[in-house]
């Protein structure tokens, strides 16, 4: 990792709002490998190689702010995790400082957090289906009355 990477501080500063806007940046993009609580305990994470990191832990917090956004941006070579930066266009530089911020969190994370973050993640296609179908039956349509008359 270049020098001057390291050096640098988050022009973002820390603040509610911002750490809201990573929680739920995070819960969209990061969660699916990472986990939202960033402990790496996701289907994707655990089965990359090597393994996502627990976030949480000394070896990603001792990272100086300069060097989580450098992994951010840029990516780590040879593991599964792909840079965001300019190149793959997801997010702006802003984006990522405010990511920084809510990593440093993520050793503090509440359970109403998680809660939060949970209803912000991505649905997959099974999920929006059940989602469907909990709404129709609720609505009182029933998906399962035409598959009870049978004609004999």
């Amino acid at each position: 990792m270049p020098a001057a990477a390291k050096e640098k501080t988050n022009p973002i500063p820390d603040s509610p709002e911002v750490r809201a806007e990573g929680l739920a940046h995070w819960a969209d993009h990061c969660a699916i490998c990472h986990a939202n609580n960033g402990s790496g305990d996701a289907e994707m994470g655990k089965h990359m190689y090597p393994p996502a990191p627990d976030m949480r832990e000394a070896a990603t917090q001792r990272l100086t702010d300069g060097e989580l956004f450098s992994i951010i941006q840029n990516g780590v070579r040879f593991t599964g995790m792909p840079a965001w930066g300019p190149v793959g266009g997801a997010h702006n530089e802003e984006d990522s400082w405010k990511l920084v911020r809510f990593i440093r969190h993520l050793p503090q994370l509440s359970a109403e957090e998680e809660r939060k973050m949970r209803e912000l993640n991505p649905k997959s296609p099974e999920e929006l289906k059940e989602e469907e179908e909990e709404k129709e039956f609720l609505s009182g349509g029933s998906t399962q009355e035409h598959t009870h008359h049978e004609h004999h």
